[in-house]
């Protein structure tokens, strides 16, 4: 039998100056991963609260006292031999000037900069969660009343959503292209990113993103779109995740967390199930599956960027 493999969390900040750049500090040469670059923190020993512990691990580590802000994200992460939690706070403020004082280089990176630089795995979720927007909107099948549909995709702009999946499948193809290149239109109108639902060929002649589902992954040997067009992944199991992450997909949406209608026979996934996948990619994840708003802090706390839905969150 084997041992169970050892916990550590690890709290870590995010600090951002006046800018708006972020600070990464370089992994030693002796220690783990070393060379890679990651947000400043490090262990919370036994006893410590997460603030008290990155408070004493920035000012060992960077000569800084840090005002610890609000909860980003918990990233779950499996490494050789140990079982690791990372726990991102915002750092509101600090004193002092940060500089290496372990001997570690540090430099500060515009956010969009921030996919540049190889990170450990569970480093690089915080870089979406950052970078991403929290909510997802997959569109519901357009009715016989195609014009309330397009109201309310408009409402759900208008209300904030920066993410959608176009999902059409029950409109001949003809009717779907003419309705796929007008929701383009809008959301370039309003700087909302749009992907298209499994069509990579449709995709790829407006310029928008596609969400592959998870019957194509084993298809593609690469990326299906350049840098540039996003490229989401629908994924239900660890080989799905994987292959989303081989291809260089810059997401995935993992689900049902809950049961839903959308899927009557799937068994949901349950936050801990939805963790044990999460631990072993470095991906940035969509929860899918009943969730509404109200489930934004949960999903963050077990690893999310965020949540996908249709109804929850279609106005």
């Amino acid at each position: 039998m084997e041992a169970p493999l050892r916990s550590i969390h690890v709290v870590a900040g995010v600090i951002t100056d006046v800018r708006g750049r972020v600070l990464l500090a370089r992994r030693g040469e002796d220690s783990d991963l070393a060379g890679l670059w990651e947000f400043p923190g490090g262990k919370r020993e036994a006893g410590e609260t997460s603030e008290a512990a990155l408070i004493r691990e920035l000012h060992e580590e960077l000569g800084i006292d840090a005002e610890v802000g609000e909860a980003l994200i918990e990233v779950p992460q499996e490494y050789p031999g140990k079982r690791l939690r990372l726990e991102v706070r915002a750092i509101r403020s600090w004193k002092g000037t940060p500089r290496g004082r372990e001997g570690q280089a540090l430099t500060w990176v515009a956010p969009d900069r921030l996919s540049r630089y190889s990170m450990p795995s569970a480093d690089v979720p915080v870089v979406g969660a950052l970078r991403q927007t929290d909510r997802y909107l997959v569109t519901p099948e357009p009715g016989a009343d195609l014009e309330a549909w397009r109201q309310s995709l408009r409402r759900a702009l208008e209300a904030g959503i920066e993410r959608v999946q176009l999902r059409a499948r029950s409109l001949p193809a003809e009717a779907y292209a003419a309705l796929a290149r007008d929701v383009a239109d809008e959301c370039r109108r309003t700087g909302v990113e749009l992907l298209l639902n499994r069509d990579i060929a449709l995709a790829t002649e407006l310029g928008v993103g596609v969400q592959l589902g998870s019957e194509q992954l084993g298809g593609l040997q690469e990326r299906p779109l350049p840098e540039g067009q996003t490229v989401g992944a629908s994924c239900h199991d660890l080989d799905d995740l994987r292959q989303a992450q081989n291809l260089g997909c810059d997401f995935a949406v993992l689900g049902p967390v809950r049961e839903t209608a959308t899927h009557p026979g799937a068994p949901p996934l349950g936050w801990e199930g939805f963790v044990a996948l999460r631990e072993q990619v470095a991906l940035p994840i969509y929860a899918i599956g009943g969730l509404t708003v109200a489930d934004l802090q949960t999903a963050r706390s077990h690893g999310a960027q965020g949540i996908a839905a249709i109804r929850s969150l279609w106005l």
